[in-house]
């Protein structure tokens, strides 16, 4: 497989392309935040057709969800007022944790694989942001008709394990809010409930047969947050049968996913490795979900992403 790449500048942004033609699939990555601001494929007549939330859309709306696949972490999802005590540190950051806002380094664009590998390292980020030496590759990977996201931290701390939480925010676009349905596997499921945006301690255990998302549609704004403890075949798909659009997500690796939308025409599939701040906050290291890198260590995470346009 050989991919094309090639960069663009546009509304103040330094953009990567990465197309396989062969396969008819893109991707468009912004440097800032490292963010996936599009995932498309080629239809036959031609036209490429977006997959994401207002895909390849810079422009800020006049209201509503404005993202398209936000990076999250190190924080992932909310510190209470933002922020928190790491082994007695303050730390500091906003919804989503420090790394949506940072300019990150193109570390390798690999045409023959098919591979973006993007990098976060300490010189970008403040002790208050996060005090250990710690830095994150996230790489994009069209493998076939697939898009990879891989995550791989290393802990240059020699004595110390690090605490970290990441995740990806996707936003999979719909013709409206009623239009699109969510396929989930079969098994046991644990949700935790967040009414303050932060966990209240309250779960609910969920044997789920399989089928269609077994959950309220207008309780979506306040979100849907699911350990996934026993599920054995981790495929979620997503369609709008409206747009012809479909995406088989593989969870397999995934220990929690957070089901969100603000009333949009588009519904967020949030793979999960960690979760918000209790409410009665607990220090950094010791939050719900939370994950461990040895000293001098490494840590991988990571899931896949196959759009389709039905015939």
């Amino acid at each position: 497989m050989g991919c094309s790449h090639r960069e663009e500048q546009r509304d103040g942004r330094l953009l990567d392309i990465l197309t396989d033609d062969e396969a008819g699939i893109r991707v468009v990555v912004s440097r800032l935040g490292a963010e996936l601001i599009s995932l498309a494929r080629r239809e036959r007549n031609g036209r490429w057709t977006g997959f994401l939330h207002r895909d390849n859309d810079l422009s800020k709306p006049a209201d509503g969800w404005a993202n398209h696949a936000t990076v999250m972490g190190y924080f992932l999802h909310r510190l209470k007022e933002g922020r928190s005590r790491y082994r007695g540190r303050l730390i500091e950051g906003g919804t989503h944790g420090f790394l949506r806002t940072k300019d990150w380094s193109l570390s390798e664009v690999a045409t023959g694989e098919g591979r973006l590998t993007y990098r976060m390292t300490p010189e970008k980020f403040t002790e208050t942001e996060y005090p250990l030496n710690v830095s994150l590759d996230l790489s994009y990977s069209l493998d076939s008709e697939s898009l990879r996201v891989r995550f791989q931290f290393r802990n240059n701390e020699p004595g110390l394990t690090a605490h970290v939480g990441f995740g990806l925010h996707p936003g999979f676009a719909a013709r409206s809010f009623e239009s699109f349905q969510l396929e989930m596997p079969a098994g046991h499921y644990r949700r935790h409930f967040s009414p303050t945006n932060y966990l209240s301690g309250e779960t609910e255990e969920i044997d789920f047969g399989g089928g269609a998302m077994p959950f309220a549609r207008s309780k979506l704004p306040g979100s849907y947050i699911l350990e996934l403890v026993d599920v054995p075949q981790r495929t979620f798909t997503y369609a709008d049968q409206e747009s012809r659009r479909t995406i088989a997500l593989d969870l397999t690796d995934v220990p929690y996913v957070t089901l969100w939308s603000d009333g949009g025409p588009f519904l967020c599939v949030e793979p999960c490795w960690g979760l918000t701040d209790h409410d009665e906050q607990r220090a950094f290291e010791d939050k719900e979900g939370i994950q461990t890198i040895p000293a001098a260590g490494e840590l991988s995470g990571g899931f896949s992403m196959a759009p389709r346009i039905l015939e």
